[in-house]
């Protein structure tokens, strides 16, 4: 069985991603309502009962918001950073495990290896995935790429990542100030620049695929994002290129 990876919906209004390998079931997030996870789930032929385990990469409503009800409709151990933790995601959740980000742990058939990242939360992290000789990485929610960040993401032969806005979009926009001024901090989100430079310094040969994430529907266009994706390959890169959608689940990607 290969290592795979789905979209549940991502964007500002929730984000959920589930990884798959052998009898190996994770969520990554869940700021979904719990009904929006079963018929998504139920779409991509699964359910919430064959979970393995919800990972939360922070305590922000958009990723962490429908833990609770999930954990509670359905007996799944929840895993956080203690800082996610002490920033409320545990709060009412049944199964709470703690993991250190600096710490590879194994959750069944899959190696997890989280790592931090630099956004405005108590003790945000993001993950690498390892099973069957395959390594998926995920970013997103990070305000801008660190050494450590590219570091873990070499080598993967797939990556989901986060291309939040378009800059100009963003300052031109009707946002208030101080919140432009957060998503664009070194703690707020990537711009799509910033991601497809990312992309563009950890891509290899062998890269299977790149999954957007996280575009925000009031500062971005998938337009825009289809244009950096091409931007961070040559032309002759056979890497394929996804958007994740906020509405609807994804296919699932695999890493053959």
């Amino acid at each position: 069985m290969t290592l795979k990876l789905a979209s549940l919906g991502s964007g500002s209004r929730g984000n959920a991603l589930l990884v798959e390998f052998q009898q190996t079931l994770l969520m990554i997030d869940c700021g979904l309502t719990r009904a929006a996870v079963e018929e998504r789930m139920k779409l991509l032929g699964r359910h919430p009962s064959d979970l393995t385990a919800v990972l939360v990469t922070h305590e922000h409503g958009d990723h962490a918001q429908g833990v609770r009800a999930l954990s509670r409709r359905y007996p799944v151990p929840v895993w956080m950073t203690a800082g996610t933790a002490a920033g409320g995601a545990a709060r009412g959740i049944p199964q709470v495990k703690t993991f250190n980000c600096h710490r590879p742990l194994e959750i069944r058939d899959l190696q997890v290896c989280p790592f931090p990242v630099p956004h405005d939360a108590r003790e945000p992290c993001q993950f690498t995935f390892s099973g069957g000789g395959r390594k998926l990485g995920i970013l997103s929610d990070t305000g801008h790429v660190t050494a450590h960040i590219r570091q873990r993401l070499s080598g993967c032969d797939a990556v989901a990542v986060e291309f939040n806005h378009d800059r100009e979009a963003l300052l031109g926009g009707q946002y208030p100030e101080h919140l432009k001024q957060r998503i664009a901090s070194q703690h707020g989100h990537l711009s799509n620049a910033q991601a497809a430079e990312l992309v563009r310094g950890i891509a290899h040969p062998e890269l299977q695929w790149v999954l957007a994430l996280h575009l925000s529907e009031a500062n971005n266009s998938p337009q825009r994002v289809r244009q950096s994706l091409h931007v961070a390959f040559e032309e002759t890169h056979p890497a394929g290129r996804h958007l994740a959608l906020q509405d609807a689940p994804s296919e699932w990607f695999e890493i053959v």
